[in-house]
């Protein structure tokens, strides 16, 4: 009959693990996804304890070769995971030693598991990080950018304090959800990189918490994952979770920004508004009003965000406590990473997915676009051509917004140009108007005035829709 299988430190401990105990500990229930990275950390050590001489080149072969047998076998779903092992680390080696017999019990000589899962998660958010969320996010992007496409001869108000501010392209407000998200790109990056101005530290090669007596080389082990260097402190790579926070963190910020999105769409999907339609089977009805058409979808994404904000918290909080070295709460990191992840993930996806099948309702927006004075800027701005100081023609349209609401006019077109030059000749009697102030009202005009850089119409949109197109090869 074969030996059953025994944990890394059964010796030690005269009774058997009660099933209770056993099934509160266990964590490869959840940390079994890291089983690559488990194994590339393997791989790497066990070539670097051939290097130096603690194993023959025979002794790693076997090593390896088993390694790479038990990742094509968890690949074809063709490999059970054996819950009183505990952790992927203990299942992957015992599944070894199993396999290739006396060298694999060689592969954990001058490691610990705090070396080998504080690697292994570092390698898995890099992965993520750098791959999957990354792809989500100029997926999402992209949509974004089509639908500013879609969207650029939509004029529509913005608002500041949800009351009519300016108007705008349609399509410069896309692109503004879409810089949100691009530079979220840029915070996962770094947070796949570990934040470090220099290579990111390897904890291979720290041990338990004070490195090895042996002659290992965590430099040489260092050089096979990319871009990497030898732990500076051994204590530190192995009491260390700065890169799961700084990662989720990276998600929270992701989920803040969906959140943001998902209530303004919302907003926009009301009867109030009108201003956003999205296909049908990303939203739901009601039970009992079938006249329903609920943003469900958005909802969900608005409200999830409230979990992974929950997910940094309890990341925090767990490390808030700890004495610097290894501790058994964080076993409970990898739970909260992944998932954090996983909602990120999901919400990204069907964000993409929402945004590529909307439009800005055009009929609806257009009828009230002039109400609401979305020009008045725009006049400011013109009276500051003509020469009027911008506080004195702030003051001056001020007058004439509240001229019009007195008079029931809901325009300032609506104002004739004795009516303009009267208020301002009170306040600048040098300035004298033409027809042209005209060509500065309309919400529609307004917009194609605009020059400045980062603009929300106008030139500097065109020239920042086309370039954005470019930079994601969005062909048309």
């Amino acid at each position: 009959m074969a030996e059953a299988p025994q944990k890394s430190w059964q010796a030690r401990i005269s009774e058997a693990t009660d099933a209770i105990a056993q099934k509160f500990v266990e964590s490869i229930s959840y940390d079994r996804r890291m089983y690559k990275h488990d194994i590339a950390g393997s791989v790497a050590h066990a070539t670097m304890l051939a290097k130096v001489g603690l194993i023959n080149d025979a002794e790693r072969d076997a090593i390896i070769e088993g390694l790479k047998g038990i990742e094509r076998d968890i690949e074809a779903n063709n490999f059970a995971f054996d819950e009183s092992l505990e952790d992927i680390h203990m299942v992957v080696e015992a599944e070894l030693i199993k396999r290739i017999g006396e060298p694999g019990r060689k592969l954990h000589t001058g490691r610990s598991r705090n070396d080998q899962v504080a690697l292994d998660l570092m390698l898995w958010i890099r992965e993520v990080a750098h791959g999957e969320l990354q792809i989500a996010l100029s997926d999402l992007c992209k949509a974004f950018v089509g639908l500013a496409e879609r969207s650029k001869d939509v004029v529509m108000p913005s608002f500041t304090h949800l009351q009519r501010a300016q108007p705008i392209s349609a399509g410069a407000e896309a692109m503004a959800w879409m810089q949100m998200f691009d530079r979220d790109i840029s915070r996962l990056f770094h947070s796949g990189h570990g934040y470090q101005s220099t290579k990111p530290q390897s904890p291979l090669g720290s041990g338990a918490i004070a490195g090895s007596s042996l002659p290992i080389d965590p430099e040489f082990t260092a050089t096979i994952f990319k871009a990497m260097q030898a732990p500076e402190s051994s204590i530190e790579r192995t009491a260390s979770r700065d890169q799961a926070c700084d990662f989720v963190y990276a998600c929270a910020m992701i989920s803040q920004h969906l959140s943001r999105w998902a209530e303004q769409w919302i907003i926009y999907m009301s009867t109030e508004f009108n201003f956003i339609k999205i296909a049908d089977r990303y939203t739901t009805s009601s039970s009992m009003m079938p006249q329903k058409r609920n943003p469900d979808m958005l909802e969900l994404i608005r409200g999830r965000c409230g979990n992974v904000y929950g997910d940094l918290f309890a990341l925090m909080t767990i490390l808030k406590g700890l004495p610097i070295g290894y501790n058994r709460d964080l076993q409970e990191d990898k739970r909260i990473v992944f998932r954090a992840y996983d909602t990120v993930s999901s919400c990204l996806t069907m964000a993409a997915a929402i945004v590529n099948s909307a439009s800005y309702n055009k009929e609806a927006i257009e009828p009230t676009l002039d109400k609401g004075f979305l020009d008045a800027t725009s006049l400011a701005e013109y009276l500051v051509t003509k020469g009027v100081p911008f506080r004195t023609a702030h003051h001056i349209v001020g007058t004439l917004v509240a001229r019009c609401e007195k008079e029931g006019k809901t325009s300032l077109a609506q104002l004739t140009l004795e009516e303009f030059q009267e208020v301002i000749s009170a306040h600048a009697p040098k300035v004298m108007l033409t027809d042209d102030v005209y060509g500065a009202l309309g919400a529609k005009n307004v917009v194609k005035r605009y020059q400045s850089a980062g603009a929300a119409g106008g030139k500097p949109f065109e020239e920042q829709l086309a370039a954005w197109k470019k930079r994601l090869g969005i062909s048309g």
